[in-house]
């Protein structure tokens, strides 16, 4: 029973004894490995995989590494890189980092990702605030063996996942910053335009390959949850561009500036 988050434990440890504490975690999608090094100076680094249960990230764009950034007064720990259902990973591998994090200590945890936009007014470049999700990916990190019974119970409330103090702080702090409901969907290829008029209908404004399995685990575990997209590319059907992931990676380049603002923010307020 339980042993997802034994291991989540094991790690914790592990993180504490190679990295340090830490305040907050970053988990940085495809695009903003650059703004989180030039965020805040880089006190520790270690090889994601020099921690226990954590694979090697393989997505083009994402990092190798675990950083600890000394923000101010807070401590961030920062992983460059995630693992993804589509790469093969089971779900409590997925959300394995996010757990080993809160419970090495942890309190807030700011996700980023890659998105497309369904919203034609939002172009590739800009951050959108996630306001809430759609787990469309068929998997969630609540299924299997109860959690232990030190830890909350399996079946908790999601109806403020995505925290409206932290959201309404930063968009008060990252000028023309906007929020959006992002669908989170299992990849591994991009979407059809007909499943892009389907997810509009539905009342999704970004959608991408992640994120919202994690943001699940850390909600479980009580910490506080932020999440934003760089929308990177628009969805299928809205643009007369062939879908590229290096287009993904080039847009994470020019927007760096904005990225580091809204990381600032979410950490710090």
């Amino acid at each position: 029973m339980g042993g997802h988050y034994e291991a989540a434990r094991t790690a914790a440890v592990a993180i504490g004894n190679r990295l340090g504490a830490h305040d907050a975690l970053a988990v940085l999608g495809s695009g903003w490995t650059d703004a989180a090094r030039a965020l805040a100076p880089v006190e520790r680094e270690i090889p994601i995989t020099d921690l226990p249960g954590f694979p090697a990230p393989a997505v083009a764009g994402h990092g190798v590494t675990a950083l600890t950034l000394a923000l101010g007064d807070t401590r961030v720990l920062a992983l460059t890189g995630r693992a993804h259902p589509y790469e093969g990973h089971d779900v409590h591998t997925v959300v394995h980092g996010v757990r080993a994090a809160v419970l090495s200590g942890c309190r807030r945890v700011v996700l980023t990702n890659a998105a497309g936009s369904l919203d034609p007014e939002r172009r590739p470049g800009s951050p959108v605030i996630i306001r809430d999700h759609l787990n469309l990916s068929g998997l969630n990190p609540m299924t299997g063996p109860a959690p232990p019974e030190d830890l909350p119970a399996r079946f908790v409330d999601l109806s403020e996942l995505y925290d409206p103090r932290l959201r309404s702080a930063v968009a008060e702090r990252v000028a023309g910053v906007g929020e959006g409901v992002y669908a989170g969907l299992l990849g591994g290829s991009y979407e059809t335009p007909a499943e892009i008029t389907m997810l509009r209908r539905w009342g999704a404004d970004l959608v991408g390959m992640s994120t919202v399995l994690e943001a699940i685990a850390a909600r479980h575990l009580g910490a506080e949850v932020f999440g934003a997209s760089l929308v990177t590319n628009m969805a299928a059907g809205l643009s007369a561009d062939v879908l590229d992931h290096e287009d993904v990676l080039a847009t994470g380049r020019e927007a760096t500036d904005r990225l580091v603002d809204l990381l600032r923010a979410a950490l710090t307020t």
